[in-house]
């Protein structure tokens, strides 16, 4: 009895502040639907077993919609609407109706109480938070049970430290201390949006994100330098090709190298005057310089 009081209370609360129509209908159909015998669910199993007959499951469906209130109100701390976990469970309570046998001898509601159960935690993982935890049997577990565990541990023994607890219900559940720490933090924190406003005062107000500064180049920016990186590479070894090989010595030796050689330890070198060097360097940057004018302006043209 002290479930279905609980089911009538959830109900009225639900009707009375809820705007969702279809979860105020279900919940309406729910307090109307009459309870089954155990004779007359088996019969209905059985028509729909046996003629696919879609009035019988519904009967059974409607019949039991008790107990997906029941069994949603058990995870409103999760603060998600409970017609939404209402919702959920009833997609739960239709899937065990079309797969449930009867010849088992089992009552169905406790067939069904698993995929009820199953179709809101599934709901609650998918909608909880932004960030999504771990889908493994074990990260359910403790995603599901961690508060539970918690609570009853302290209550326990209070000379408990956090870590004590943490490490217990690790060992319980079978998972690392570390998985248990992040679910932790995750109940304790809430999420946010990064275009949430934050305003400091009257003048200077924006979003979060608007305080996020990455400081690296944006992507297009460094395929498009690395593009024009390119492009001029191939334009200076084109154009290297049209000097002499005096010419192209000079420049490699003052232009092209990090530590550019001094006209007078270049003449020296090649045999000639410092100023011979000079002369030849300017009329080879000359010729580079033309060159490289005509490219760009054939470029430009064909753009």
């Amino acid at each position: 009895m002290a479930g279905i009081s609980t089911s009538t209370q959830l109900i009225t609360n639900f009707t009375a502040g809820t705007d969702n129509t279809l979860g105020r209908n279900m919940m309406r159909s729910a307090m109307r639907a009459p309870y089954l015998e155990r004779n007359d669910e088996h019969s209905l199993a059985l028509r729909w077993r046996d003629e696919q007959d879609s009035v019988a499951m519904h009967k059974i469906a409607v019949s039991h919609m008790r107990l997906v209130i029941s069994i949603a109100g058990r995870f409103k701390h999760f603060k998600l609407p409970l017609g939404d976990l209402v919702q959920e469970g009833y997609v739960g309570l239709l899937e065990a109706a079309a797969r449930f046998d009867p010849e088992r001898e089992v009552r169905f509601s406790t067939y069904a109480t698993w995929w009820i159960r199953a179709s809101i935690q599934d709901y609650i993982l998918r909608n909880w938070s932004i960030v999504r935890g771990g889908t493994s049997s074990a990260q359910k577990a403790l995603f599901f049970n961690l508060r539970r565990l918690r609570i009853k541990l302290a209550t326990e023994d209070r000379t408990l430290t956090k870590q004590d607890i943490f490490r217990n219900i690790a060992e319980q559940l079978g998972v690392s201390v570390g998985d248990v720490e992040t679910m932790d933090f995750r109940f304790s924190t809430t999420d946010n949006s990064l275009s949430a406003p934050m305003i400091a005062d009257d003048e200077n107000s924006g979003s979060k994100m608007d305080s996020l500064v990455d400081e690296h180049p944006l992507q297009d920016a460094l395929v498009e330098d690395e593009i024009d990186g390119d492009r001029r590479s191939k334009w200076l070894n084109d154009a290297l090709q049209i000097l002499n090989d005096r010419e192209l010595q000079i420049i490699r030796f003052r232009r092209l190298n990090d530590d550019g050689a001094t006209l007078e330890a270049l003449g020296e070198k090649m045999g000639i005057s410092k100023e011979r060097v000079r002369q030849i360097e300017a009329r080879a940057m000359e010729k580079l310089r033309n060159y490289l004018l005509s490219v760009n302006s054939a470029d430009a043209y064909q753009v």
